[in-house]
């Protein structure tokens, strides 16, 4: 019996795919629970639609994330802080200030999608990776400069 999944289904296959099936597995499990429907002639153009649409709709995104990265490239952030005497910085940059200086140039990107790869401890040039799509990221660079006294 040939099904088209709904859902992901452990030792099977994966959501939309076409999987042959013994027919009591099939007809008693997966169909009943709303894993799967019975892959007939117009279900797998109805699956071939949507998967058509929902690519169109992915390049779109990530095409939108791909501008955004270009611009996010070029973006420089400096970020202001208290240091002491040997230059040490009082707490830590994290990505929170990073996001929140992002939002002043009119970049609104959340903090969870900023990484920094090390901690930022003293004044001087780092670098954040912004997370924008599965396959898109940007370096931004990361200027901390010591406050005046």
């Amino acid at each position: 019996m040939e099904i088209i999944l709904k859902q992901d289904v452990a030792n099977l296959g994966y959501k939309d795919d076409i999987v042959t099936v013994k027919n009591g597995y099939g007809r008693n499990y997966l169909i009943p629970s709303g894993k799967a429907v019975i892959a007939s002639p117009s279900a797998k153009k109805m699956l071939a639609e949507d998967l058509k649409q929902r690519a169109h709709k992915l390049a779109a995104i990530k095409a939108a994330a791909e501008e955004l990265a270009t611009k996010l490239n070029q973006a420089v952030v400096n970020i202001t802080t208290k240091v002491d005497a040997n230059g040490t910085i009082y707490g830590s940059v994290n990505a929170a200030h990073v996001a929140e200086e992002l939002g002043k140039q009119g970049f609104e990107i959340d903090r969870k999608n900023i990484v920094i790869k090390e901690t930022i401890k003293t004044a001087g040039e780092y670098n954040a990776i912004v997370k924008l799509h599965k396959e898109v990221s940007a370096d931004v660079k990361v200027i901390v400069v010591a406050e005046e006294a």
